[in-house]
């Protein structure tokens, strides 16, 4: 759930019946009747892919207008009301008078959720996602943790729905992980995990610790949207693909065939290492799929740097090295530094419990992209 606080009762303003401090509607107005325009074309359904972009963006202004319509009627209401509370006849400014609370809750209701309708959505958030955990500094210990973020990961994704399955995997001696990749499917999955991106640092005393002091650690995690053949153009003379037998601890899990696959994309310098499964077409499959999603987000990252103050940065989606959350042991508590939250419920958090964490990004994020429409609106 989405709680902004973008209204108080006493914010409300009225000019001639015309909401204040709403953006005006009249650029979605002209947006929707030139996709109508397009939606009636006969050739409109050659492109499957185009079309079914565009009918939901028509769908979305469609809904945007009806609320908007929604919030001039409420106000209109409201406005009939304030002249009410000033008529001669008492009984009628009683009346007024008690309801004049609750019609201004339903208005500054309706316009928090006509702001964030106006918002322009961003096209990977229905993606499934391709996430990287890699150990950071520490050790075995930070190996040890990179394993506690994919169990948290995929306890989070089993409490959702949402389906996880490995796509690399480099498990470390001592425990844990070097690095692990898998791929996220279900629902919203990229819109509910994008802000995991970053370092996410632990501290805490190592199993191996005899004195009993407590150590930091680190591991960084990319999460990508997963690509699709056609957002990222791959030369397929650009990639240079070997083959060989899979690496392992021994016994029967080790493949004796040339089944693991590695793809290096050479204008990119990009490589992706798969041994996961014994077909190697099928590895080389899921090593194409961490390929396309690290050009694609290495496409949208170029594409954000371009504005430097691009709101993302202010939340921070996309950098490896900064630093986003912390978790302490020995107290118990988990402090994620970009929206300054603490939460003392670690072990929960560690078990999957993330909802409260990730709605409080979601929050954060849509604020941000609320003021930044406000302030657009007035420019």
């Amino acid at each position: 759930m989405i709680a902004l606080r973008l209204f108080r009762s006493n914010d409300i303003l009225y000019s001639d019946g015309i909401m204040e401090g709403i953006p005006n509607i009249e650029p979605f107005r002209e947006r929707q009747a030139a996709l109508e325009d397009e939606l009636a074309h006969p050739d409109f359904f050659q492109d499957q892919r185009r079309a079914a972009q565009l009918s939901r963006e028509h769908l979305r202004l469609s809904d945007l207008l009806a609320l908007h319509k929604d919030c001039s009627d409420a106000e209109q209401v409201l406005v009939d009301n304030k002249e009410m509370m000033e008529d001669e006849d008492e009984e009628i400014r009683s009346i007024a008078q008690e309801e004049h609370a609750s019609l201004e809750g339903e208005l500054a209701s309706l316009q928090e959720k006509l702001l964030l309708a106006m918002l322009p959505p961003d096209e990977s958030d229905s993606r499934n996602t391709v996430v990287e955990i890699r150990a950071g500094a520490g050790g075995d210990e930070a190996s040890l943790f990179a394993g506690d973020l994919f169990r948290m990961y995929s306890r989070h994704a089993e409490e959702r729905g949402w389906k996880v399955e490995p796509l690399g995997i480099s498990a470390s001696e001592g425990g844990g992980y070097k690095e692990i990749i898998f791929g996220v499917t279900g629902e919203d999955v990229y819109k509910r995990l994008k802000f995991e991106s970053g370092v996410h640092r632990v501290q805490r005393v190592p199993v191996t610790e005899a004195n009993g002091r407590i150590h930091t650690s680190t591991a960084t995690v990319a999460v990508l949207p997963e690509a699709e053949e056609v957002d990222v153009e791959i030369d397929p003379n650009d990639l240079e693909i070997t083959v060989c037998k899979a690496s392992g601890p021994g016994g029967q899990g080790v493949n004796t065939t040339d089944s693991a696959v590695q793809i290096t994309h050479a204008p990119s310098g990009i490589t992706v290492y798969c041994a996961d499964e014994r077909s190697q077409l099928k590895n080389k499959n899921k090593a194409m799929t961490v390929l396309r999603s690290r050009l694609l987000r290495q496409k949208q990252e170029e594409e954000r740097l371009k504005y430097a103050e691009n709101r993302r940065s202010q939340i921070g989606t996309g950098d490896r090295s900064e630093r986003i959350r912390t978790y302490n042991f020995p107290q118990g508590r988990v402090t994620d530094h970009r929206i300054g939250m603490t939460y003392h419920s670690l072990p929960d958090i560690l078990d999957g419990k993330l909802s409260e964490v990730l709605d409080a990004l979601e929050t954060a994020d849509y604020q941000l992209r609320v003021d930044e429409l406000l302030k657009s609106s007035t420019e």
